[in-house]
């Protein structure tokens, strides 16, 4: 009998390192295969809560915000293309960071469509790998489609403010259980793996919580 896995993935939209965590968890589930049987649900984190509508520079915000010099900035974007490759995730360029609060919104509704990992990986690609503005309305109801959501629905969430209360809450009690960095990875309530992980370190870790 496969072994049962309820994982919360917390993390954030505009997060490098969750994107290639993600990839590396699906990697290790797959090695797994019949071994385990693992619903990923994914809880919000903003990593920047109060950039503006607009958006901010990649290059100068990081620089703001961590004290790196550009040489480092470019070496730190390298090693994340290299990790991301490496789990067959594509980073693209990405000029601006943005607001996530509404996409973690979509997600939250997507969740209760059963089609949030769809949408969770949609929003990946389209900010990592395209480098689009996933804080824009249009944008997202476009990526909504593509991850076979209902786009009239999708507008009719994002323009209404739906379910805000919901994803605050939930980001407070991140907080509260002393999650401060993303990724955080929280396996049947009990075991935290945090950061984007390699396959191999996953994978055991499922292992062993797994007793397989």
């Amino acid at each position: 009998m496969a072994a049962q896995l309820k994982i919360d993935f917390i993390s954030d939209v505009s997060c490098p390192w969750c994107a290639i965590g993600l990839a590396s968890l699906e990697h290790a589930l797959d090695r797994l295969g019949d071994e385990v049987s693992a619903q990923i649900h994914f809880q919000p984190f903003e990593l920047n809560p109060q950039m503006p509508a607009e958006g901010r520079n990649t290059v100068d915000y990081l620089a703001e915000k961590y004290g790196r010099t550009p040489e480092q900035l470019k070496q730190n974007s390298d090693a994340i293309r290299a990790r991301g490759a490496e789990v067959g995730f594509v980073f693209g360029g990405r000029e601006r960071v943005y607001n996530t609060f509404d996409a973690h919104r979509l997600l939250h509704w997507a969740g209760l469509e059963g089609r949030q990992i769809q949408l969770k990986h949609a929003l990946l690609g389209a900010y990592f790998t395209d480098g689009k503005d996933v804080s824009a309305h249009d944008v997202l109801v476009q990526v909504a489609s593509q991850a076979g959501l209902d786009a009239q629905q999708a507008q009719e969430v994002l323009a209404s403010g739906a379910y805000a209360d919901e994803v605050r809450e939930q980001e407070q009690q991140q907080h509260k259980q002393g999650i401060n960095s993303v990724p955080a990875i929280i396996i049947n309530d009990r075991h935290l793996i945090q950061g984007g992980q390699t396959v191999e370190v996953f994978e055991q870790a499922l292992r062993e919580i797994s007793g397989i």
